[in-house]
């Protein structure tokens, strides 16, 4: 937009501000030109020294300001204008952070907006983490925030519909003295009552003491008493039950979170307690963060030279080559430890990996395809509670991978104790909190051999 910069600089008043640039990626061609080729005069550091704003038509210098940019990914940006740029990646947050955040922040907020006292309502922490898991996997909180704003909703209805007001009672204590009694005693007027009393109908009348007053006449040397113990009685028995229904609470559990946020969204992901043979969980990096997946292969048909592999569960480009890749490693390493077995050369396998509906790509997957494959030719189940990711080659080397904090809080989330990560991915995992590595134990291989022993091998011979 021609003189946004200048406008930036008149309303911050000086030469070196922070501009923010959100949401960089989604950038788009309109009639009046390209915004990619105005941002590269704009944020190159050689360039910007004499930046010509089309609006004034006059050079100014911009190279004093710091520029940050904000993005949800990189490859929609043009790769000059990314080239030009220093990439911060910020991971999203995890359970232990959404955790905190709901508590000290959104709860609050949240029941501020909805008029609720915090005595009036308990969310648990088992609701909380309920909610997390089974509906919020996103990496930041807007979606956590709406769900807790639609709970308190549907709490302050629930509160309005049993008659609870969290409006504050007022009452009126009105004296005035000064009435003559005409038995020569002292005479004073006491008015102590609510103005949102139930019981009066009409405000007008609450206000207006002239009915509503109570005469008491006493003698003239005892005027302490401003009224009787038994004109108390009503209006004290009207505060008692108003407090009785102030403080009745709701309680917010996991087993009634469905009433309020509906059936969850996300379910379990583990499905095997002991996975059989064939199958092996590997591990993912989704949109909603970490994931863990099963790779599950079968022997289709038997015969001479019917070796062949079929793979469905839409997989990308990438992860059909993995499995590929993963067959031929598969058969090099059988002919190695059993020589007469003949499984591959004779069998016809079919690899899949569910959710059949979820389109998956990415070569991470090929240490777990080999070992699924190795499982079913032996005839022996992977180890319980073991999960694996790494991408592999031709001679059996473990390459690095990526979203190792995002894998590792998958695998706490399905209660795996075993994972296994290429070694050249030790300094990322070293770098992770302690409350997301505890509890993991983590080997960090370069070969395949290392997962062969690991998987295979029962605890007596790994220890």
């Amino acid at each position: 937009m021609p003189g946004k910069m200048v406008q930036c600089l008149k309303s911050v008043g000086t030469a070196n501000p922070l501009v923010l640039i959100d949401e960089i990626d989604k950038l788009g061609r309109g009639h009046s030109g390209d915004p990619a080729s105005a941002l590269l005069e704009l944020l190159d550091p050689e360039q910007n020294i004499n930046f010509l704003d089309h609006y004034l038509d006059v050079p100014i210098d911009l190279s004093k300001v710091l520029f940050v940019c904000t993005a949800n990914v990189i490859d929609t940006i043009p790769n000059p204008l990314l080239d030009r740029m220093e990439i911060i990646s910020i991971a999203g947050y995890i359970t232990d952070e959404k955790m905190h955040i709901a508590r000290d922040y959104l709860e609050k907020n949240t029941r501020e907006a909805c008029g609720i006292k915090p005595e009036q309502v308990e969310v648990t922490d088992a609701a909380l983490l309920a909610l997390i898991e089974n509906y919020c996997r996103e990496a930041g909180v807007r979606n956590l925030q709406k769900q807790i704003e639609k709970i308190y909703r549907k709490i302050a209805l629930q509160l309005v519909r049993q008659g609870v007001s969290n409006e504050p009672a007022l009452e009126a204590v009105i004296v005035t003295p000064s009435v003559e009694p005409t038995d020569g005693g002292s005479a004073t007027i006491v008015k102590d009552e609510k103005l949102n009393d139930p019981a009066v109908k009409d405000p007008e009348e609450a206000k207006e003491p002239s009915l509503k007053e109570t005469l008491v006449t006493e003698p003239a040397l005892s005027t302490d008493t401003l009224s009787t113990p038994e004109g108390n009685k009503d209006t004290d028995g009207v505060k008692e039950e108003a407090a009785d229904k102030a403080v009745k609470k709701v309680l917010i559990d996991s087993s009634n979170l469905d009433d309020f946020v509906g059936k969850p969204v996300f379910h379990a992901e583990r499905i095997y307690e002991q996975t059989p043979v064939g199958v092996v969980m590997g591990l993912a990096w989704t949109s909603m963060g970490g994931s863990t997946l099963y790779i599950e292969t079968t022997k289709v048909e038997e015969g001479e030279g019917k070796g062949a592999l079929v793979m469905t569960g839409q997989l990308g480009d990438v992860m059909k080559e993995s499995a590929q890749i993963a067959h031929t490693v598969s058969r090099a390493i059988l002919r190695d430890k059993e020589p007469d077995n003949k499984f591959f050369a004779d069998s016809k396998l079919h690899l899949h990996v569910p959710a059949g509906a979820t389109p998956k790509d990415g070569p991470s997957a090929g240490c777990t395809m080999i070992t699924s494959m190795l499982s079913l030719a032996m005839g022996k189940p992977a180890r319980k509670d073991l999960a694996m990711t790494g991408e592999v080659t031709l001679t059996g080397r473990i390459l690095p991978i990526g979203g190792v904090k995002e894998k590792a809080i998958a695998a706490r989330r399905s209660s795996i104790k075993t994972i296994i990560f290429p070694a050249a991915n030790k300094r990322d995992f070293d770098e992770l909190a302690d409350n997301v590595k505890e509890g993991l134990e983590v080997h960090f291989v370069d070969t395949y051999s290392e997962i062969y022993k690991l998987a295979f091998q029962n605890e007596t011979e790994t220890s």
